[in-house]
């Protein structure tokens, strides 16, 4: 079994759920008194939204980095960004740090084509829908993606900084998500990608007929896959 080096408290919301949920598919995996080899480097996620603020995308990678290179210094043989947007610095860190990334991008298009998809909806940060590294990975494995309007994303970016990272749940929130949802499946999406790992805290499967795609159960899973190859 590898040693899974986490970066997470971006936000510490779902990272409480990384933990549980990698613990949990190791246990389904391998059974008995199993549990997960890791270690968890959290990081201050005031300290990476004043960096988003002054669009300090620099400054945000290196306390990136900076967790990398801890992890690897605790002796971790992968590491797994808690948050999809962070993954825009995937490349340079496999570069810097030396240490492979289970990529939350590649584990959720393995996903779609296992449903026969080619057009998702994507919802996340306004990173992870207007910049292209993650939409470049799905478009690699032959995914469309399909983003709401700018209204529509600014609604969702504020939501999730708002309120999602904060343990904030509300019923209008929710409901606004789903209208969302239902728009772009007339724009001709197949499934949803919730793109951010705070949102499927808020919307689940039985909100929508459509298939949804759980980037944190999906990225926890290939974590554990990988660390037990």
């Amino acid at each position: 079994m590898k040693t899974i080096g986490l970066i997470g408290g971006t936000g510490w919301v779902s990272t409480l759920e990384y933990y549980r949920l990698i613990n949990l598919e190791t246990i389904k995996l391998l059974g008995g008194h199993n549990a997960a080899r890791c270690v968890l480097y959290s990081l201050n996620y005031a300290d990476i939204n004043e960096c988003n603020l002054r669009e300090d995308h620099e400054g945000v990678y290196n306390f990136v980095l900076d967790a990398a290179i801890k992890l690897k210094n605790a002796n971790a043989d992968c590491l797994v960004i808690c948050a999809n947007t962070m993954h825009q610095y995937v490349d340079r860190l496999i570069e810097e740090v030396k240490l492979p990334i289970v990529h939350i991008a590649d584990a959720t298009a393995f996903e779609i084509k296992k449903l026969g998809l080619s057009t998702i909806g994507l919802l996340g940060t306004k990173f992870t829908m207007e910049m292209d590294f993650y939409t470049k990975r799905l478009n690699d494995a032959g995914i469309k993606s399909l983003v709401p309007e700018k209204p529509e994303r600014l609604f969702i970016h504020s939501t999730i900084m708002d309120e999602l990272l904060k343990e904030i749940f509300k019923p209008e929130s929710k409901k606004k998500f789903l209208d969302i949802i239902n728009d772009l499946e007339i724009k001709g999406t197949q499934g949803i990608v919730l793109g951010c790992t705070e949102i499927p805290l808020l919307i689940k499967q039985a909100d929508t007929h459509l298939p949804i795609f759980n980037t944190l159960e999906i990225h926890a899973k290939a974590a554990v896959n990988f660390a037990n190859r």
